[in-house]
């Protein structure tokens, strides 16, 4: 690379974990033209897993399953997930307690995806880069942003690779989708407002251990202190599992393979069951904060650079995503044609959401540290399905800014259809029950009166966002072309 190449594309996204590649692929299919660079080579370590992510963010909600589905993912999240195993709880080698993360769901038309899902983090990444592909996509790794700067065009930022060399893109956007230390938000000075709990530390690694069942998730505790001493979690359809084990304040980690034993073995009190393999191993510091800006001018945050969670509930991944699907198609909506002010939406609907969920996140976290057994509690409100944008810029009628469901519906001739499948895809959905002219980029069904149930009210028209969630319900065709005019592209 050199720095007269100077290259154009719509958007820069800087940081490939989740949120990252769950924009790209949601830009990629828009047809937007956009990079998605990566500091770090993400190459593999022992056995399939890249060394980049390791296990670390494992669990899937079931509304991060929808946007997966609604991204042409699920299938494969599926084949190679698994629901969490039941957790069994020991002092010393004495079982003691026995518990489920949650209880099973049945789906429903309204909810396919009903129970959280374990996915290793490193494989969720490696579905969305394999989708990106297919999409003709592909992640620049060991590329890094060296600096940028902005104007009321374009952002100027300048890329450099591992073996040193420099080249200039001019983007329309910025995605920092960079991470808890985000380079982009301290460069834009942006507050990360919350706490950093040092005494809260912990170790993780993914491991191998030779002579321990998989039919659960094993815990060892103190029992006096009803403290966590070592936790090993078997990840689906590898031969790894998850160890996780707290640091006391003021011990230096050791993060070798030859620690890992150590600590098993002292901790378990198993004679007949060892670490034999170390394949991806990290410390963890409680961090509780989040941004109080998501954006300035042409640069928006998203993910762990916008906030930053506790693991209890399992929500911050999960959040990144939700960030990722809010933001990528109001992008593709103002490129194609639609008001730059759908861009100001991003900040204000998302920022309620996060504090919200910073606050669910740590409320479990409190009560985990007490050895409250509701904070395995796992439901609609940790599977993150209430979450909402009623009250918002962009919700207008009796159900607008809810998600819209699934559900079964029969079209003016008859026909049965599935409204995820109607839903799937880069487009608004407008569920009519009287014909209607819409712009392009907005596909309209007219379906029979009455057929529509569920969370879905009476009204002649219920417009779905193309992330899933209701903007207007409405009798009224002047109201909804009023809508459109503020979020559909090409008008």
């Amino acid at each position: 690379m050199t720095r007269d190449d100077t290259s154009r594309i719509d958007v820069l996204i800087v940081g490939s974990g989740p949120t990252g590649l769950t924009l790209a692929v949601d830009l990629a299919r828009r047809g937007v033209s956009f990079r998605i660079v990566e500091r770090d080579a993400v190459g593999r370590g022992n056995g399939d897993q890249p060394h980049l992510s390791g296990s670390r963010g494992k669990g899937l909600q079931p509304r991060t399953l929808e946007v997966f589905d609604d991204l042409g993912v699920i299938d494969e999240i599926r084949r190679t997930g698994a629901h969490y195993p039941v957790i069994r709880v020991y002092a010393g080698r004495v079982p003691v307690w026995k518990a489920s993360m949650h209880k099973w769901q049945e789906p429903t038309d309204a909810v396919p995806y009903p129970m959280i899902m374990m996915q290793p983090q490193w494989r969720t990444e490696q579905i969305l880069r394999d989708r990106l592909a297919e999409l003709g996509g592909k992640v620049e790794t060991g590329v890094e942003l060296a600096e940028f700067t902005q104007d009321e065009d374009a952002v100027t930022a300048v890329l450099r690779d591992a073996a040193g060399a420099v080249a200039t893109v001019r983007a329309r956007y910025l995605v920092g989708a960079d991470g808890g230390r985000s380079t982009i938000r301290k460069a834009l000075g942006i507050g990360f407002v919350g706490e950093t709990r040092e005494e809260e530390r912990m170790i993780i690694g993914d491991v191998r251990v030779e002579g321990l069942a998989r039919d659960a998730w094993q815990v060892w505790i103190n029992p006096w202190r009803r403290q966590l001493k070592v936790a090993v979690c078997p990840l689906p359809h590898t031969d790894t599992f998850q160890l996780t084990a707290p640091l006391a304040p003021g011990v230096e980690p050791d993060l070798s393979l030859a620690a890992f034993q150590r600590l098993f073995a002292a901790d378990t009190g198993l004679r007949d069951a060892r670490v034999t393999a170390l394949t991806w191993a990290s410390v963890y510091r409680v961090n509780i904060r989040m941004v109080d800006r998501y954006r300035v001018g042409r640069v928006f945050l998203a993910g762990d650079a916008a906030h930053v969670h506790s693991p209890a509930g399992g929500q911050g991944l999960n959040t990144g995503v939700q960030d990722a699907y809010n933001l990528g198609w109001k992008l593709g909506a103002v490129l194609g044609g639609a008001p730059e002010s759908l861009l100001d939406t991003y900040e204000q609907e998302r920022m309620p959401v996060a504090a919200s969920i910073l606050g669910l996140s740590t409320r479990l976290l409190d009560q985990a540290n007490k050895g409250a057994r509701k904070a395995l509690k796992r439901d609609e409100e940790t599977g993150q399905l209430l979450l909402n944008y009623r009250g918002g810029p962009l919700a207008v009628g009796e159900r607008g800014g809810e998600r819209a469901p699934d559900g079964r519906a029969r079209l003016v001739d008859g026909t049965p259809v599935r409204l995820f499948d109607l839903f799937r895809g880069p487009h608004f959905t407008l569920l009519a029950t009287r014909p209607v002219t819409a712009p392009e980029g907005v596909r309209v069904h007219v379906v029979r009166p009455g057929s529509l149930r569920g969370g879905y009210g009476g009204h002649a028209f219920h417009l779905v966002r193309p992330d899933g969630y209701l903007g207007v319900t409405t009798d009224s065709e002047g109201d909804l072309a009023d809508y459109l005019a503020r979020v559909a592209p090409g008008r």
